[in-house]
C-alpha cells in the first residue's frame, strides 16, 4: 500500500512538472506573440480636422487637453478653439474626441464613449462656444447621446437618445423632441439598426436641409424581426460582477437570412411647426435606404435606395417640403450593386458624382440633376475605390487600385481629362482633403514601409509631414519579416495575386512546413502592397512559410472576377484555395505533407470548406469565428451575394461548411468569442455538434465574454499562440 501511494504520488508530482512546463511554454509564447497582435502593431495617426475655411486645421496638443488650429500653408500656430482647463461654466478633467461646427463658432466634444455594436457609440456630449468659452451639456435631460449632428449655420444640434430624435436649439438651451415613437426593440429614429451598421457601415441617417429649417431622417421598424440573445458571463477581460454566479443575457434584433429586415420609412420634420410628414417614395423600391443626404438646395433631399435583393439601385430627389420625389439615377446588375454606388455619392452645386459598375469595372461618373451622364471621372480597366471631391478648377480627386491591383492611388482628373496621380504610384495612399479641395492628408505604406501622414497641396507636393511613424518603425520593421509578391496559375489559367513569406533564416536546400492564410469575401482584399504586422512574421521566425493567395469573388480586379462567386459562395474560393495548395506543394522547399490553412470570420469559413474537400491537401485547419452554413447569418450581406434561402436553396445547401462537416479531412482546430454578435457562437457549436454525432473529433477554443474581433486583455495573442502551438503539433 505504502509503494502505491508513492507511487501515485510521484504521478502527480511528474503530471504538475509536465502542466507547469507547458504553462510556461503557453505565457512564452503570447508574450512574445504581443508585439505581433493587436493592439500593438496599430501604426500612429494623424488626427487633424480640417476647418471650414479651408486654409487652416484643428489638432489636439501635445498634452491632450486642447484644440489648436494651425495653417496649413506655414504651419503657425493660430488661435486655441479649446482648452478643457480654461472653459466657463462646466469644466470636465479630460476629453476623448472633436467635432467642429460647420461654420467654427462651437466645438462638440466627448467623453466616456460606450460602444452599442461595432461601430456606434453613445457618450457624455458638451457643446462649447469658442468666444465665450461656454461649455454647456448638449443634452440636460438624457445623460448620453448618440450620433450628434449640427445644422448647417450651427444653431442646432440634433441628436439620438433612447431610439428618439431631440434637437438642441443651442441659441436658447432648449431642446426639442423630434420623435416621440421609439422604443427598444420596436422603433428606432435616426439612428441605425444592427445590420444597417454592420453592412452598410452607417450609424444615422438624418440630414439637415441648407435652410436649417427640415430635418429628414428615416425610422425603423424592427418590431417583426427576430431576436437573438447571446448569454452574458462574468469574464476576466473587464469582468462583469453581476454575473459572477448566474449568466446574463443580451438580446437584439438580428435577422438570418431569409427573415423579416426592419421596415425603413423617410421623414421630414419641420423646425418651425413642429410637425412631422412621412414621404413616400414612388414604386415601393426603397426596401433598404442605406444614405440620404441634402443637395445644394432645400428642395433636394437625395435619397439611396435598394431593392432586396441588392441588384437594383435607384436615386431620389426629394422635396421634404411637398413630398414630391423624382428617380434620377438608376442601376441595375446581374449581380449585387457594389457598395461605393450609394456610400460614395457626391453632390456639387449642379451636379452629382456616382460610382457604377456597368462597364465591368467600378467607376465614377459625373451626372446632372436632370439625370444625364455628363463624363467619365475615373480610368477605363480600373476599379475605382473611392472619391474624394472637386476643386474651384472642376479638377476631380479619387482612388484606384492601380497600377497594380495591389496598390491604390490617389488620381487627380482635369478639365481637359488628364490623369495624373498625385500620390506615390506603388503601395497603398488615400487622401482626406480639405474643403473644397484645398489641401489633402495623405496616407501612404507599403509592405517596407509604415504608414506616414503628409500634409499636401491638391497636386500631390508635401507641405509638410505630420506623422513620420520612426519611433513605430525603429520598434516594428525589425519585427516584420518580407513579403515577396507571387502569381499563381489555376488549371483555367487564371492567375491569382499572392504572396509569400519565408523563414528568417531561410535555406532553399530545406523543406518548410506551410500556413496557408487567406480571407477570400466577396470584394476584400488579403495582397496588398501594404503596410501590415501580425501573426505571420512571428510565425515565420519559428520555421514556417506563410502564403496567401486571393482567389476569385476577392477585390480589384474587375466586375467579371468578383461575382464569379454570385449565389454559389466558397464554390470558386475553394478551387482557387486548392490550386494554391498545389501550388505550395510544388515549391522545392515545400514539405507537401505539411501544409496548413488559418482564416477568420470568412476565412474561417473558407478553411472549414477547403478542409472538407475530396483528397484534402491540408495537414491541419483552424478556423476562427466562422459562418459554417449562410442561413444562419444576417439578411443584408449573406443575401447580397446569395439571395434568400427561399430562391436560392440549392446554392444555400452547396455552400454550407456543416453539410460538407462529415468530410472533414484534417485536425481542425476552432475558436470563437461568447460574446460574438456578428458570427454568432452558434455557427460553430452546431458545426461541432455535426462532428460529434459522427464520432469526429475536433480541437476548440472558446474565448468567454469575447466579440468577433477577439481583442483586449491581450487576447489576440492568446488566439495566436493557440495557433502556433496546434500547428506545431500537427505540422511539425
Amino acid at each position: 500500500m505504502k509503494i502505491r501511494y508513492i507511487a501515485a504520488g510521484l504521478m502527480l508530482i511528474a503530471s504538475s512538472l509536465a502542466w507547469g512546463s507547458i504553462g510556461a511554454q503557453r505565457s512564452k509564447a503570447v508574450g512574445e506573440l504581443a508585439p505581433y497582435s493587436y493592439p500593438a502593431t496599430v501604426a500612429p495617426h494623424a488626427e487633424l480636422e480640417f476647418m471650414p475655411d479651408g486654409k487652416s486645421y484643428v489638432e489636439r496638443s501635445a498634452d491632450g487637453r486642447s484644440l489648436v488650429v494651425k495653417d496649413i500653408a506655414t504651419g503657425k500656430e493660430g488661435d486655441v478653439l479649446f482648452d478643457v482647463t480654461h472653459t466657463r461654466e462646466t469644466t470636465l478633467p479630460d476629453f476623448e474626441g472633436f467635432m467642429v461646427s460647420p461654420d467654427a463658432s462651437k466645438v462638440l466634444v466627448w467623453r466616456n464613449s460606450q460602444s452599442v455594436y461595432r461601430r456606434s457609440t453613445t457618450a457624455e456630449y458638451y457643446v462649447y462656444e469658442v468666444r465665450s468659452r461656454l461649455l454647456k451639456p448638449l443634452s440636460t435631460s438624457h445623460p448620453r447621446q448618440s450620433v450628434p449632428l449640427f445644422s448647417p449655420d450651427s444653431r442646432m444640434v440634433a441628436f439620438v437618445a433612447d431610439n428618439n430624435i431631440y434637437a438642441a436649439k443651442l441659441d436658447y438651451g432648449t431642446e426639442v423632441a423630434v420623435t416621440t415613437d421609439g422604443e427598444p426593440g420596436k422603433i428606432i429614429n435616426g439612428a441605425t439598426d444592427w445590420t444597417y451598421e454592420e453592412e452598410f457601415e452607417v450609424t444615422s441617417l438624418m440630414a439637415w436641409a441648407p435652410d436649417n429649417l427640415t430635418l429628414c431622417y428615416v425610422r425603423f421598424d424592427e418590431s417583426q424581426v427576430p431576436s437573438y440573445t447571446l448569454p452574458i458571463y462574468e469574464g476576466t477581460c473587464d469582468p462583469q460582477d453581476q454575473y459572477s454566479l448566474y449568466p446574463g443575457i443580451m438580446s437584439y434584433k438580428y435577422p438570418v437570412a431569409g427573415q423579416p429586415n426592419s421596415v425603413v420609412t423617410l421623414h421630414s420634420y419641420d423646425v418651425e411647426t413642429r410637425k412631422t410628414k412621412q414621404v413616400e417614395l414612388p414604386g415601393g423600391a426603397a426596401y433598404y435606404i442605406p444614405s440620404i443626404t441634402y443637395g445644394p438646395k432645400e428642395t433636394q433631399l437625395m435619397v439611396s435606395t435598394l431593392n432586396r435583393d441588392q441588384n437594383r439601385f435607384e436615386l431620389f430627389m426629394t422635396n421634404p417640403k411637398s413630398t414630391v420625389s423624382r428617380s434620377i439615377y438608376t442601376e441595375e446588375s446581374k449581380a449585387w450593386i457594389e457598395q461605393e454606388a450609394y456610400s460614395s455619392l457626391h453632390f456639387g452645386d449642379n451636379s452629382f458624382v456616382v460610382a457604377s459598375s456597368t462597364d465591368g469595372f467600378t467607376r465614377y461618373y459625373e451626372y446632372s440633376y436632370a439625370g444625364a451622364k455628363l463624363r467619365d471621372i475615373s480610368q477605363s480597366g480600373v476599379d475605382a475605390t473611392d472619391y474624394y471631391g472637386t476643386d474651384a478648377l472642376g479638377n476631380h480627386y479619387f482612388q484606384a487600385a492601380a497600377p497594380r491591383p495591389i496598390d491604390r492611388t490617389v488620381y487627380r482628373l482635369d478639365k481637359k481629362g488628364v490623369y495624373t496621380a498625385v500620390s506615390p504610384d506603388a503601395g497603398t495612399s488615400a487622401a482626406t482633403f480639405a474643403p473644397g479641395c484645398t489641401a489633402m492628408l495623405m496616407s501612404h505604406s507599403s509592405v517596407k514601409q509604415v504608414p506616414e501622414y503628409t500634409l499636401c497641396r491638391p497636386d500631390g507636393k508635401a507641405i509638410r509631414t505630420i506623422v513620420d511613424n520612426k519611433s513605430y518603425a525603429d520598434r516594428c520593421l525589425p519585427l516584420s519579416a518580407d513579403k515577396e509578391f507571387i502569381t499563381v496559375p489555376t488549371e483555367g489559367g487564371l492567375q491569382l495575386n499572392g504572396y509569400i513569406i519565408k523563414p528568417r533564416d531561410f535555406n532553399a536546400s530545406k523543406r518548410y512546413p506551410v500556413i496557408m492564410s487567406q480571407y477570400s469575401g466577396p470584394g476584400s482584399q488579403q495582397v496588398l502592397d501594404k503596410w501590415t504586422l501580425d501573426w505571420e512574421s512571428y510565425f515565420a521566425s519559428r520555421g514556417y512559410v506563410v502564403i496567401c493567395v486571393d482567389g476569385r469573388g476577392t477585390g480589384g480586379r474587375g466586375t467579371a472576377f468578383r461575382t464569379a462567386v454570385y449565389k454559389n459562395l466558397g464554390h470558386y474560393e475553394t478551387i482557387d484555395q486548392l490550386a494554391a495548395a498545389r501550388y505550395a506543394a510544388s515549391l522545392p522547399y515545400v514539405d507537401a505533407d505539411r501544409i496548413g490553412i488559418y482564416g477568420w470570420s470568412f476565412g474561417g469559413y473558407e478553411a472549414l470548406m477547403c478542409a472538407s474537400t475530396d483528397d484534402c491537401p491540408y495537414a491541419a485547419a483552424v478556423s476562427i469565428a466562422p459562418v459554417t452554413d449562410w442561413r444562419y447569418y444576417d439578411t443584408v450581406y449573406t443575401e447580397r451575394y446569395m439571395l434568400t434561402p427561399q430562391q436560392n436553396e440549392r446554392g444555400y445547401s452547396n455552400s454550407s461548411a456543416i453539410g460538407r462537416a462529415l468530410h472533414l479531412g484534417c485536425p481542425l482546430l476552432i475558436m470563437y468569442g461568447t460574446a460574438d454578435d456578428n458570427v454568432h457562437p452558434a455557427n460553430s457549436l452546431q458545426y461541432v455538434s455535426t462532428l460529434q454525432s459522427a464520432g469526429i473529433l475536433c480541437d476548440m477554443f472558446v474565448f468567454p465574454q469575447m466579440n468577433h474581433s477577439i481583442n483586449g486583455c491581450n487576447a489576440r495573442a492568446v488566439v495566436y499562440a493557440r495557433m502556433l502551438q496546434f500547428f506545431d503539433d500537427k505540422l511539425k
